[in-house]
């Protein structure tokens, strides 16, 4: 039975690893060298397609060590939306296949490099700016892919802290000059990067307006969002009235919203804006188009926005991004930046995955735990 020549290209790693296929035991690598990682699991894919249909678990060898690789023991990493998308195929930065799920995450540094000097054995470093591949057991990069952070933050924040949080923080500074007193408006208020948004808008001394759909239990989920400094919250339905503003009290009209959903939830967004507000769109969930009056740009001259993260990261800015990851990461130590997470076994990502997949109910956010 002949060799399967299929590569499976990791983080661009100069080694090369192939790895066994169903009726194919050979399994072959090519190294130079005895310092090798130990052998991993790796959560791959071969073709795009829906993920709980087209990924599996496989073992994967070791692979070298050359002068400035740092090997990584995997702690935690997370299921994004986007992580999701990049296995469907329809993402616009993706992996060529086949290849490994996971952008972001954190690990602990197991064997260095004889030309490491910055990093050491037993410090816990996340990818920075994220990298493909993040859902295996041991990953093998150059130092300069790592950024050391502190131990003392719990893991499964270290492991979310890039994509999420720091979208939160950009969107807030990037797009209209808040100033403490001013008023932000949001949908898709108990997602991540809500949280953040509302925790990191308090710090700055700015009002958040909520919005979420309408469930079962939506009076409890006001008032978690409530206890993370959100100063209004409103369901979808409640907000079905000719003038939205009404309810605001004595909160300002907001000049900057935030929309993740489209469709409907994007409209009322747009209806809280203030004169020449600006709304940003960073996601998409509804998968329903963003409609928006007339009127809404010749009388109000609101402006329509976009953010996405990936873009905005890049290697020139590798160090203000470290930078910026340190701030979120003390604000979280400082206990005023949380949000809701729930760790679950590597051997379980396959439950894992359908809860971020929305096939066994509303979860909160999926992090593997290796």
């Amino acid at each position: 039975m002949g060799c399967v020549r299929l590569t499976l290209k990791l983080f661009h790693s100069p080694s090369l690893r192939r790895y066994r296929t169903p009726g194919n035991p050979t399994v072959s690598i090519r190294a130079f060298a005895s310092n090798l990682s130990p052998p991993s699991k790796a959560v791959v894919y071969e073709h795009h397609g829906p993920p709980d249909q087209v990924t599996r678990v496989i073992d994967l060898p070791p692979v070298e060590l050359r002068g400035n690789d740092v090997c990584v023991k995997m702690l935690a990493a997370p299921i994004n939306p986007s992580d999701i998308n990049r296995i469907e195929g329809v993402y616009p930065v993706r992996p060529s296949v086949p290849a490994i799920g996971g952008y972001e995450g954190v690990g602990e540094i197991q064997a260095l490099g004889s030309a490491v000097k910055d990093l050491s054995i037993g410090d816990w470093v996340i990818p920075s700016p994220p990298s493909f591949g993040t859902w295996q057991t041991c990953i093998v990069k150059e130092e300069s892919v790592w950024h050391k952070v502190n131990k003392d933050v719990p893991m499964e924040y270290a492991a979310t802290v890039t994509v999420n949080p720091l979208t939160a923080l950009r969107m807030l500074e990037d797009f209209v000059k808040l100033n403490p007193g001013d008023a932000i408006v949001q949908n898709g208020a108990t997602s991540i990067v809500g949280q953040c948004i509302i925790q990191l808008a308090q710090i700055r001394g700015i009002h958040s307006i909520n919005i979420i759909r309408d469930r079962v239990g939506s009076e409890d989920v006001k008032q978690k969002l409530k206890k993370l400094g959100a100063d209004e919250v409103f369901t979808e339905s409640q907000l079905e009235v000719k003038n939205v503003k009404g309810l605001l009290g004595d909160l300002p009209e907001p000049a900057l919203g935030f929309n993740c959903v489209g469709g409907n939830p994007a409209s009322l967004v747009l209806k809280f804006l203030s004169q020449g507000g600006s709304m940003v769109t960073y996601g998409g969930m509804s998968k329903k188009p963003i409609t928006a009056s007339t009127s809404s740009f010749i009388f109000k001259d609101l402006s329509l926005r976009g953010f996405w993260l990936q873009k905005w990261m890049s290697s020139e800015r590798a160090k203000e991004c470290r930078l910026m990851i340190d701030y979120l990461m003390g604000l979280i130590c400082d206990g005023k930046l949380k949000y809701e997470l729930e760790l679950v076994p590597f051997q379980d990502f396959n439950v894992a995955l359908d809860k971020a997949l929305g096939k066994l109910g509303s979860h909160p956010k999926q992090v593997l735990k290796f």
